[in-house]
């Protein structure tokens, strides 16, 4: 299992969504880092995989290590949440996730998280394809390593959101 790069986009056919490796990776470097579980370690891995894309209550988003990253992974509840659909949320720059102004305040949490391996109870500004500004809140932010020690991006979580 490979992270996409922007040479190898994102299509429903080649799909992370329910890919059980990539979930591996994302509950993983979870665990690994935060030391808790990101989902409940009974599932099966096909189980487990479907459940955080369709199922899970929180959102959950990963993107790539280009140097402007772009998420390779949204879930049902991160879609509805950002208002794009997976072919969207795949091909859209992370960057893109917050408005300029809160761009370099983005970066540094990102930096911070490179650096660190995570952090937990990050509160930040975000903006909606249809431009509706909201808050997440207490989210958690990971580094994405495999079990080489391959560094293969980051993740974020998230249960809370609000309107501006």
């Amino acid at each position: 299992m490979t992270v996409p790069t922007d040479d190898e986009p994102c299509s429903m056919t080649t799909a992370l969504a329910l890919d059980a490796d990539f979930c591996a990776l994302l509950a993983g470097s979870y665990l690994d880092r935060v030391g808790t579980p990101l989902l409940d370690p009974a599932l099966a891995r096909a189980d487990a995989a479907r459940w955080l894309y369709e199922d899970a209550p929180f959102c959950v988003v990963a993107h790539n290590t280009e140097a402007d990253p772009r998420f390779v992974y949204a879930n049902r509840a991160a879609q509805r949440c950002f208002e794009y659909d997976w072919a969207e949320m795949t091909t859209l720059h992370s960057r893109l996730s917050a408005e300029q102004p809160n761009r370099e305040e983005r970066e540094r949490l990102l930096e911070l998280v490179r650096t660190r391996g995570f952090i937990s109870d990050y509160r930040g500004l975000r903006i909606a394809k249809s431009g509706r500004r909201f808050w997440i809140e207490n989210a958690t932010v990971w580094n994405l390593v495999d079990g080489d020690g391959v560094y293969r991006g980051q993740a974020a979580t998230f249960r809370e959101w609000r309107d501006v």
